[in-house]
C-alpha cells in the first residue's frame, strides 16, 4: 500500500505543482522517490507531529494540497487538536496518511496501534477517511481525494497487501465497492481498510460460505451516512469486518447510520477487535487473532 501511495503521489506531482508531502522524520525506504524528485515541495518536520500539522495547515491555507504522512497513531492523536481546529475547521486541503492501519505495527507495542483513529477522526465535520483494502484501491483513493482536495484521513497498511481488485476501481465516498458477488447474494461482508483481504481469505478457504458477497468501503465519514440505508436494504445481513475497536469503529458508524431505518438495524453483525489487545504486544495476525478475527468468529 505504501508504494501504490507514493507512486500516485508523485506521478499527481508531476502535473500538479501544489502538491507537498511534509513528513515526521519517517517514511525513509518510501518517500525518497518524491523528496528526489521535487525537494522543494518535501518537508521533514521531525519528530514534532504538532508542529507538523501546523505547518501542513500553513502551507494548505496557501494553496498547496499537502499529505502529512506518519506511522499509526501519530499524525492523529498526538496532534488531534491541531487537526480539529487548523485542518478541518477550516475545511483545507490536507491529507493525514496513517501508515500500520490497526495492529500493523504490532511488535512495537501499543504506542504504534491505531485501533482507535477511526473513532477519532470520523467526529471531524468535513473529514473524509478514506481507507484503502489493497493496493489498487490505494491508487483509488489517491485518485479521488487529489481530484477532490479536502480534509481528509488516509490509513494504509504497512506492507505487503496482495491486490483484490485488478485493476483500479472507480470510487466514491459512501458507496460500497464489489469484491465478490457470492452465489446468492442474500448476505454480505462489508469491510474497509487492510481487513479485505483477511475476509477474502476467508471466503476463498470455505466453500460453505460461497453465497455471501463481499463489499469494502473506501472512502466514508460523517458526510456519507445518509447513503447507507440504500444500499443496506439489499440484503437480509451486513457482517462488517473492522481491525479497530467497536467502539466509535466502521460497524457502530454502519449502525448509527441506520438508526433512521430501525427495521434495518437487525440486519448488521460487527466484527471487530476486543478492547484486550491495547494492552498487549504481540505480531500482527497473533493480535488480530487474540482480538476476535478469527475464522470461527468472522463465521459466528
Amino acid at each position: 500500500m505504501r508504494n501504490a501511495f507514493i507512486d500516485e503521489l508523485v506521478a499527481a506531482a508531476e502535473t500538479n505543482e501544489n502538491i507537498a508531502l511534509v513528513v515526521g522524520d519517517l517514511g525513509y525506504g518510501v518517500v525518497e522517490p518524491f523528496a528526489k524528485r521535487f525537494p522543494n515541495r518535501f518537508f521533514n518536520a521531525g519528530v514534532a507531529e504538532q508542529n507538523m500539522m501546523g505547518l501542513s495547515a500553513g502551507l494548505a491555507s496557501e494553496g498547496f494540497q499537502v499529505f502529512a504522512y506518519s506511522i499509526a497513531n501519530f499524525p492523529t492523536f498526538r496532534c488531534a487538536e491541531q487537526i480539529r481546529n487548523d485542518v478541518d475547521y477550516h475545511n483545507l486541503p490536507v491529507t493525514v496518511v496513517a501508515v500500520g492501519g490497526g495492529l500493523a505495527y504490532g511488535n512495537l507495542g501499543y504506542s504504534h496501534h491505531a485501533v482507535q483513529d477511526y473513532a477519532l477522526m470520523r467526529v471531524m465535520p468535513n473529514m473524509l477517511i478514506a481507507a484503502p483494502g489493497d493496493p489498487m484501491e490505494v491508487r483509488a483513493c489517491m485518485r479521488y481525494l487529489i481530484a477532490n482536495p479536502q480534509p481528509s484521513y488516509l490509513r494504509l497498511g504497512k506492507a505487503g497487501e496482495p491486490c483484490m481488485h485488478s485493476e483500479v476501481p472507480e470510487v466514491s465516498p459512501g458507496q460500497w465497492l464489489s469484491v465478490r458477488e457470492g452465489d446468492e447474494a442474500r448476505a454480505t461482508y462489508l469491510t474497509t481498510g487492510a481487513t479485505l483481504d483477511l475476509v477474502n481469505q476467508l471466503l476463498v478457504k470455505n466453500p460453505s460460505l460461497r453465497s455471501l458477497a463481499l463489499k469494502s468501503m473506501p472512502l466514508w465519514g460523517m458526510k456519507t451516512k445518509h447513503s447507507q440505508t440504500k444500499q443496506i436494504e439489499q440484503f437480509e445481513q451486513v457482517i462488517t469486518v473492522e481491525d479497530h475497536l467497536m467502539d466509535g469503529g466502521f460497524g457502530s458508524w454502519l449502525l448509527e447510520a441506520t438508526t433512521v431505518r430501525p427495521e434495518l438495524l437487525a440486519r448488521i453483525k460487527v466484527k471487530s477487535l476486543d478492547a484486550k489487545v491495547c494492552g498487549m504486544v504481540a505480531k500482527q495476525s497473533t493480535m488480530n487473532a487474540q482480538g476476535g478475527l478469527t475464522e470461527e468468529q468472522l463465521c459466528a
